[in-house]
């Protein structure tokens, strides 16, 4: 008689089994269809005389088989077999699935999380789900993030006086030796391993690079379909070559030992994110959130793909990348650095409010460059998708991200609307009569709860073709040509809006310079202004010192045409605490004056810091008569007499001998400009025409920079560039600062 054997699930947190049915029982159903799981919610298999033709089997040496739900292993190459079988016996999953990328198989993906209570379906949108994690992993956990190599000085510089470094934490090999050991062990027992091939960066691209995660996550091989390109065609493309190998482990084998929170399996307790540049591998253990679990984000296109780059000679980059044209149809490709939730989704997606200029999105997070052969840097987002910060997101801010996310968009930890919507603070729509809110707790929600209702690091997992502004090249294989670097972060005080660096040198000092406020895309809490060189602390894969040598390197490659670098700050502040710039669609006008300046046309005068517009050289048409000039670009030298001086601690604190001499000169020429702000004394002699015995009068001409101020023996007046001033005065000794 024959056999059918049917995979059968009384729970979704139960391991699989195989139970024989008759081939009678077959026939008076025609197809028998039951639960089963983990790779999709109904599965069949057919057997043709005996139970033999079970799904196949990978045989360990040392543990039962592994059932192999989907792919053939056999067509892999070896040295991806061998990841893969040395993995299953390490977490001993009880089946493997070999994702292929096909819509098909993302649908049972989310219909499993749907029936497992990982994610819930939003009615009011097409095809969005909304997940709500354990409140106990939210972010990227930095202290848990570590690199692992031989020296502890290959990963990070050693900190003035030993201590613990801010610019990554180093994990000799023999500690993860025995922090693998104690977590990876059968950590996937009851599970099923889901083998991810993905591309960062257009499949193909001489540019992109591969690689294959393992993990016992459905939600992160949803998620990954989003920002990867991931399947069949990698694999394809993949052949015999080299890969970055990424295992992850939510870190909750089945049984579970305790019930999960909102349905989400992690293990915050033993959480640990290590890379293991030598080997090119990444291992993440306990979180199943973002960039912990999402092994393509910033584990490689950031951690790892900054060493290879290193190696090779290009430069991978925390930056958004957008394509600008003016009125007359010239293009442009700017590059910028900031922070997590310091406005590059909204600079990436902006809508201009100039009449006849246009921003197109390549990339909001990522960017990797590289010369080419006529010296242009190329760049491409090496990511297929955005994984933006919610709160703050709006139809005022970036109407394009709201327009990109209303269908295939997974979010997670914001809240949620009566009528199967999603909302978060800053979005800024009054919620409809009768509907009310469930917060990313789980919980019922109003304003007098005194907290947010969406967590502040809550996010949107979405596709990048669906933006309504994608450039037309953010898939080019051959990248597209960057012309400026941007750097910029949140500083209230005393940064100008925007300035552009002397030279490359000076640009590259900038970079290692750069402060903003902590965001909540970290663990950090609280406003605190902290040190972020390049937008880059919690990602460099190696010594700093090393990496501000190379970008530095880049401006000795012969015939390199090295982009403009400008520094800028939307976030300035009054003294009453209201930003001094309108900011989102006006940020253009400061992109204008940045194209005017690569083709030679804005003008510019000198200051301390940079580079800043000349008097008429920022476009200001439109804007409020009474906005606050002199404040924005006010260049304090109290202010910038403490920054250079915290510069230098920070310094000789986190990079001490690893700083290079060009970074060093370039702090002492700071320093020389700023003590040219300073208070100092003057005696001017001028031929006076003395009109009466008590009044001298003096023609004085003062050329100073914007925002200096000059100070007369008994009176004080603003020193306005290039304005004459005719003064009646009883003498002629001043002071300028």
């Amino acid at each position: 008689m024959s056999l059918i054997a049917v995979q059968l699930r009384k729970s979704p947190d139960e391991p699989p089994d195989h139970r024989p049915i008759s081939a009678g029982a077959a026939a008076a159903h025609d197809v028998i269809v039951l639960p089963c799981g983990p790779s999709t919610p109904l599965c069949l298999y057919r057997g043709k005389r005996s139970i033999s033709t079970m799904p196949p089997q990978l045989q360990s040496q040392n543990q039962p088989s592994t059932r192999v739900l989907q792919g053939d292993l056999a067509s892999l190459s070896a040295s991806l077999r061998e990841f893969i079988e040395n993995s299953v016996n390490l977490c001993q999953p009880d089946a493997l699935h070999i994702c292929d990328g096909s819509d098909e198989e993302n649908r049972s993906i989310l219909r499993l999380l749907e029936e497992q209570g990982v994610i819930k379906r939003l009615s009011k949108y097409n095809n969005c789900w909304l997940a709500r994690t354990d409140p106990r992993d939210v972010a990227r956990v930095e202290s848990k993030t570590v690199i692992v190599t031989p020296e502890r000085r290959d990963t990070v510089p050693s900190p003035q006086n030993g201590g613990v470094s801010q610019l990554g934490r180093w994990m000799s090999p023999e500690e993860w030796d025995k922090a693998m050991n104690l977590r990876f062990p059968g950590c996937m027992k009851g599970r099923v391993m889901y083998v991810i091939p993905f591309s960062m960066g257009p499949v193909g691209s001489p540019l992109s690079k591969t690689g294959v995660e393992l993990t016992d996550s459905p939600y992160v091989v949803a998620s990954m379909r989003i920002m990867t390109r991931m399947g069949k065609a990698v694999l394809n493309a993949l052949g015999n070559g080299e890969f970055v190998k990424c295992l992850h482990s939510v870190g909750c084998p089945l049984p579970l030992k305790k019930p999960l929170v909102n349905n989400w399996p992690c293990n915050p307790d033993l959480t640990l994110i290590a890379h293991i540049p030598d080997q090119r591998k990444i291992v993440s253990f306990g979180s199943g959130y973002g960039g912990n679990s999402l092994l393509g984000k910033k584990c490689f296109a950031l951690r790892i793909a900054s060493r290879i780059a290193k190696e090779e000679g290009w430069l991978a980059e925390h930056m958004l990348i957008l394509g600008i044209t003016n009125p007359a149809g010239q293009k442009k490709y700017f590059a910028a650095a900031f922070p997590s939730a310091c406005g590059k989704t909204n600079l990436a997606m902006m809508n201009p409010s100039l009449p006849g200029w246009k921003v197109e999105c390549v990339g909001d997070d990522i960017a990797w460059m590289k010369f080419d052969k006529e010296g242009n840097l190329r760049a491409i987002n090496p990511e297929n998708g955005f994984f933006g910060v919610a709160p703050g997101t709006s139809t005022k801010t970036n109407p394009n991200a709201m327009a990109t996310i209303q269908q295939n968009t997974i979010f997670t930890n914001v809240a949620e609307t009566s009528d199967g919507g999603v909302y978060w603070e800053g979005m800024d729509e009054d919620l409809p009569d009768g509907v009310t809110l469930t917060s990313w707790k789980n919980r019922p929600w109003t304003p007098e709860d005194g907290e947010p209702c969406a967590h502040p690091n809550s996010r949107f997992c979405t596709p990048a073709a669906q933006c309504p502004i994608i450039d037309p090249q953010w898939e080019s294989p051959e990248g597209v040509p960057i012309e400026a670097v941007i750097f910029g972060g949140r500083r209230p005080q005393g940064v100008p809006l925007v300035y552009e660096a002397f030279d490359w040198a000076h640009g590259v000092f900038v970079g290692a310079a750069m402060r903003s406020e902590a965001t909540a895309a970290a663990e950090h809490k609280g406003k605190v202004i902290m040190h972020d060189p390049f937008a880059m602390r919690p990602f460099f894969g190696y010594n700093f010192g090393q990496y501000l040598s190379h970008w530095l390197s880049m401006e000795q490659r012969p015939d390199a045409k090295l982009p403009k670098i400008f520094h800028v700050n939307w976030f300035r502040k009054s003294s009453s605490g209201r930003f001094l710039w309108p900011g989102y669609g006006e940020n253009v006008r400061v992109l204008e004056w940045m194209f005017g300046r690569i083709d030679g046309e804005a003008g510019a005068t000198p200051t301390a810091v940079g580079y800043v517009p000349s008097a008429a050289a920022l476009n200001l048409r439109g804007l409020p008569a009474d906005l606050a000039l002199r404040e924005l670009f006010g260049i304090s030298a109290d202010f910038w007499t403490r920054e250079v001086e915290d510069i230098r601690a920070y310094f000789r604190r986190e990079v001490n001998d690893d700083l290079p001499t060009e970074m060093e000169r370039q702090l002492e020429l700071l320093e020389q400009r700023v003590r040219q702000l300073l208070p100092r004394a003057r005696t001017v002699h001028l031929n006076a025409a003395i009109t009466s015995p008590d009044e001298v009068k003096l023609g004085v001409r003062q050329q100073s920079m914007l925002g200096n101020w000059g100070t007369l023996t008994g009176l004080s007046l603003i020193l306005r560039q290039y304005e004459p001033l005719t003064l009646h005065l009883c003498c002629c000794q001043y002071q300028t600062f």
